[in-house]
């Protein structure tokens, strides 16, 4: 079933009595970008505020978590990663039928072209993802115990984990659309010992899940935490220097094919550097196992956004339906990229 509409009658008298000053829920609207968790603007005589909800239909296990979000953007509240107030979570019998969230909306930018057309100049484009990977560094250097996310994560070794996550994940969802055994064995015989880093992953670490202050290059608020853990910092970087690699005309929005130099933006090795500068590091081994690793990954995910899209449960119906040939995109992308290692 596609998501309908919430039922602002049932919803209006319950966000009344659990949030603190929420008054005359006027509209709901509901935003067009987003393939996990439908997301709502809430305006009310009290203001405007964001709605976030599990998507209706039967899910695959472990996906959806948005209460995972809400503890995490709770629990970062007041640090130098900045996110916006968690105002309320609702259990799963809700008036919408299901677990959501509310939280502040924030006016700012959002950029969903990674070349940043409507940038000012280079030096703003430059200043925009230099603020990126500060973010992102600070995000890393968080400790997750002093936050109170300890247990935010299982031990051991993290891409361990998150390969046996996501190849169960996988099967579950897939239909005939690419076949990714050679990647997962692939990874699974190229698996890095653990060294021991742990930090705070937001898991889906990307330009446009950020938002920027409208009149500087200033991250406002993180978004999109569903695919947050404790685990390995190496995880997040790999997966948005996925980004540089991914062809610019796509769903993706990469920056493959884009005259990065020309735009002012950086190298991806310029950004790796910088990030490392921030954190201490000297530099960053393994580098083609973990961005290999980020293909896989992401390719599981658009494969369980497809299957939702044929069983009717996408957020984003439409969109949805072409993730199927973003499947086979990204396994050619990561064979590209280890036969170049072997």
């Amino acid at each position: 079933m596609s998501d309908p509409v919430l039922d602002q009658a049932a919803l209006a008298p319950y966000l009344e009595a659990n949030i603190p000053g929420f008054s005359e829920l006027a509209a709901v609207e509901k935003f067009k970008s987003g393939q996990s968790n439908p997301t709502y603007l809430l305006t009310a005589a009290s203001g405007r505020y964001v709605l976030r909800a599990k998507p209706p239909g039967q899910l695959l296990k472990s996906a959806h978590q948005v209460d995972r979000e809400f503890r995490v953007m709770s629990a970062l509240a007041g640090t130098a990663v900045p996110v916006p107030a968690m105002l309320h979570l609702s259990a799963e019998d809700s008036p919408i039928g299901r677990m959501f969230y509310v939280m502040d909306f924030l006016d700012g930018r959002i950029f969903w072209d990674p070349a940043l057309p409507e940038a000012r100049d280079n030096e703003e484009r430059a200043a925009i993802y230099d603020a990126m990977n500060e973010t992102l560094a600070a995000l890393h250097e968080i400790d997750v115990g002093t936050v109170g996310l300890g247990d935010f994560g299982r031990p051991g070794n993290y891409f361990e984990r998150q390969l046996a996550r996501w190849t169960s994940q996988y099967p579950a969802s897939q239909t005939a659309v690419a076949d990714m055994d050679g990647l997962i064995a692939w990874l699974e015989t190229h698996m890095p010992a653990d060294d021991g880093r742990i930090s705070l992953v937001h898991g889906d670490y990307r330009l446009d899940n950020l938002i920027f202050a409208p009149d500087r290059p200033k991250v406002l608020a993180v978004l999109d935490w569903e695919l947050s853990t404790s685990g390995h910092p190496f995880a997040d970087i790999a997966y948005q220097c996925m980004q540089w690699r991914l062809p610019h005309a796509s769903g993706f929005r990469g920056l493959g094919g884009v005259d990065r130099s020309a735009l002012g933006l950086p190298s991806e090795e310029d950004y790796v550097a910088a990030y490392c500068r921030r954190r201490g590091l000297t530099g960053i081994g393994n580098w083609t196992f973990y961005l290999a690793f980020s293909f896989f990954r992401l390719a599981a995910i658009c494969q369980g956004v497809y299957k939702r899209a044929l069983d009717g449960n996408a957020s984003n119906p439409e969109k949805a339906r072409t993730y199927g040939e973003a499947v086979k995109l990204l396994s050619r992308l990561a064979a590209k990229l280890i036969d170049k290692e072997a």
